[in-house]
């Protein structure tokens, strides 16, 4: 299957992320704030980035940008996963690059499913290429 990073700083929140991912079969890479996600995203290449807004050090909305902006990294898909979940904000983090946004508080099975979908999604995006 395919390489996921959970970015959150709450552990409770990253423990609830692998939790809900645990049967799914990917490898699960976790960060706890934005330094900490670029370097794994630019080491690891992860398939997807499931990332908080509301960090210290570096919040979720200058990773994602860094991501996208970066020529190596731009095609890495990142969903928002945040309590900043108002149209405003959604609109904010699709405009910087989010390709999908998931409000909190979530249910880990409406995570699965997600991911799911978007894990599939590449591989039938990969296999028309």
């Amino acid at each position: 299957m395919g390489k996921i990073l959970l970015v959150d700083d709450h552990p409770d929140i990253l423990k609830l992320l692998a939790f809900a991912l645990r049967n799914e079969g990917h490898t699960l890479l976790t960060a706890s704030n934005g330094v900490e996600a670029l370097e794994v995203v630019s080491r690891e290449r992860p398939d997807l980035v499931v990332l908080d807004v509301v960090m210290p050090v570096l919040d979720g909305l200058r990773v994602l940008n860094r991501i996208k902006t970066n020529p190596e990294l731009c095609n890495t898909t990142v969903m928002m996963l945040t309590i900043k979940d108002d149209p405003p904000d959604i609109a904010l983090g699709l405009d910087v690059g989010a390709d999908y946004y998931l409000g909190k508080p979530f249910r880990p099975d409406e995570l699965a499913y997600m991911v799911r979908r978007i894990m599939n999604h590449q591989i039938e995006g990969a296999r028309t290429s």
